[in-house]
């Protein structure tokens, strides 16, 4: 492990943003508010420690873990970015692809909503990539500084639905599907056409 006399605000301030940026926790609203209508017993506090325990087990051994079975960061970036189109069509088209199951408890707050929505692909292989420049205690920092936000924003989906109301929250959810949708091609484009597949 590095010296704790590696901890720098500045790395500390970037690595917090460019999380945030991956992480997107205000944009998935919509996505938040479709699952807690699937899914009433919705959990923030179970989705951030879910979302954050990915990130930190992604943080020291992720590469590791898709090397055992078999799984290359390129494939596991492509995979998350179907799940991500197909969250994007449901805001559009208003359709239910993740169907809620009576018998799963709050497991929508975990799938699809923590990962690959909160804690995906983008996310973890981020992560993976600033743990190859930073200190690993400047990224466990912004991590943690990263779920106090999500769980706050989280927890006040309610709160955010009704100031925004009905008409606010179908523009939302428009708009972030289109968003979804541009990001799922992105990845894809640059995990498959780029490496001239």
């Amino acid at each position: 492990m590095p010296p704790l006399s590696g901890i720098k605000i500045n790395d500390i301030l970037t690595i917090t943003f460019t999380l945030f940026a991956i992480i997107d926790v205000v944009g998935s609203v919509p996505i938040v508010i479709n699952i807690k209508k699937q899914h009433p017993e919705f959990n923030p506090m179970g989705t951030t420690v879910f979302a954050g325990t990915l990130m930190i087990i992604f943080l020291f051994i992720g590469e590791q873990l898709l090397n055992i079975i078999g799984i290359d960061l390129r494939s596991f970036a492509l995979a998350g970015s179907f799940v991500v189109f197909i969250l994007g069509l449901e805001l559009i088209s208003g359709r239910n692809f993740f169907k809620s199951e009576k018998d799963v408890g709050s497991a929508g707050s975990l799938v699809p909503l923590a990962f690959p929505v909160l804690a995906g692909s983008g996310t973890l292989t981020t992560i993976l990539s600033l743990k190859a420049v930073y200190n690993i205690y400047n990224i466990i920092i912004a991590i943690l500084i990263n779920l106090i936000v999500m769980f706050i924003v989280l927890k006040s989906v309610d709160w955010i639905e009704r100031k925004l109301g009905k008409a606010g929250i179908l523009v939302l959810k428009k708009f972030f599907g289109v968003i979804l949708i541009a990001i799922a091609i992105k990845i894809f484009e640059s995990n498959f056409l780029k490496n001239g597949i």
